[in-house]
């Protein structure tokens, strides 16, 4: 065991020996001083690098932020929510649904997934936006709907047109000798490649977000037009409310029609009844016989039974009009939409200093490739 022992301890030492031989041969005044030989190649590099990263920067058109912020109410017989939102801060999720909601299928939590939807986004194809024009030129406002905007108005960089240039020859190549005609309906199973790419710039545009512990609905919409931002986040605000409000009284307002129809066959039915009762009454009054008599106590029983059962369907109306109004949900805006006054972006700054960090990195990297300086780095032989 001894000589084994005295074998591990010499390789431990050979090994040590060896760890500092292999750093020392990475020789940094070398890598220096080859970085200096050649610091004429930064001053052609970076400059170039510089000016490449504003003629990028300044193709990219300026865009405009805007932000919308919800509170919606939260149905204290659907969450009991001061159990649940005590819980919620801890972590716990209380509750049958996602978020502690209880027996709601459409939870706050589901909001993003909403807005996200085809559907959602496809209801914004008919909205009305306008670009304003100006005074000092002479241009006047124009209106169209989002989705000629977006076909026609945005600001594109020039290099996308060079780069979907390939792109667009292989389309046309491909397509039949027909030519296509847009169609003006929307299908939403079947959509046309034009419809779908407006789709996709909406889901770039309108971002639809929930905190889960607060439940705060934020909505965000970006656009190179500042007022047709703040439009959109507004448009989107209001719909997303009236969707919500659709769904959460749904079933009541089935429950209200049908309550409005029975009231309206049961007064008919009462006020027929109480229009025979007054004309036998006004035919008979001098006539004692008795069947006379018991039509008379037949047809006003018959305008009770319809009174009674006309009053139990107003109150059940009445009844069926206040769970309306309680289902109904409140929401409480905490930041409305306003036209933004400066650009979101893009950062111009940011993006020419990391132009400018690559080039001095790639610059490096073929320095030191050049002057074989990588291998000791890489630990290479």
């Amino acid at each position: 065991m001894s000589a084994e022992n005295h074998y591990n301890e010499q390789q431990t030492e050979k090994k040590s020996i060896e760890q500092p031989r292999k750093l020392s041969s990475i020789d940094v005044t070398k890598i220096y001083k080859d970085l200096l030989k050649h610091k004429g190649l930064y001053f052609k590099v970076l400059p170039v690098a510089f000016v490449l990263a504003v003629i990028y920067t300044l193709a990219i058109p300026n865009y405009y932020s805007c932000v919308v912020k919800l509170s919606p109410e939260l149905s204290s017989s659907r969450t009991n929510s001061g159990l649940l939102s005590l819980a919620s801060n801890f972590g716990f999720n209380v509750g049958k649904g996602t978020g502690g909601m209880g027996t709601e299928a459409l939870f706050p939590t589901l909001y993003p997934d909403l807005v996200n939807s085809t559907d959602f986004k496809i209801s914004l194809f008919p909205v009305p936006v306008t670009i304003e024009g100006s005074k000092k030129t002479g241009i006047k406002d124009r209106t169209m709907t989002y989705y000629d905007y977006l076909a026609n108005e945005q600001k594109r960089p020039w290099f996308s047109a060079i780069l979907g240039a390939p792109g667009k020859l292989i389309g046309w190549l491909l397509s039949s000798k027909k030519p296509t005609i847009e169609v003006k309906e929307v299908d939403p199973f079947r959509l046309t490649r034009k419809q779908t790419m407006i789709v996709k710039a909406i889901n770039r545009k309108v971002v639809c977000n929930v905190d889960k512990k607060t439940m705060v609905i934020t909505i965000r919409v970006i656009d190179q037009n500042p007022v047709i931002a703040a439009t959109m986040a507004d448009t989107v605000q209001k719909r997303l409310q009236n969707f919500i409000t659709e769904y959460r009284t749904s079933k009541v307002r089935v429950d209200l029609e049908y309550f409005k129809k029975i009231y309206a066959e049961r007064k008919a039915s009462y006020e027929d009844a109480r229009q025979k009762y007054s004309e036998f009454v006004d035919a008979n009054q001098d006539i004692i016989l008795q069947t006379v008599r018991q039509k008379q106590t037949a047809l006003e029983n018959e305008m009770q039974l319809q009174y009674n059962a006309f009053t139990q369907i107003s109150q059940s109306l009445l009844a069926a009009e206040a769970k309306v109004q309680e289902e109904t949900p409140a929401f409480t805006p905490l930041q409305s939409a306003t036209v933004p006054v400066a650009k979101a972006g893009p950062a111009r700054g940011k993006m020419c200093m990391m132009f400018l960090f690559l080039a001095f990195l790639g610059t490096t990297v073929w320095i030191l490739y050049k002057e074989d300086d990588l291998k000791p780095l890489l630990g290479l032989s």
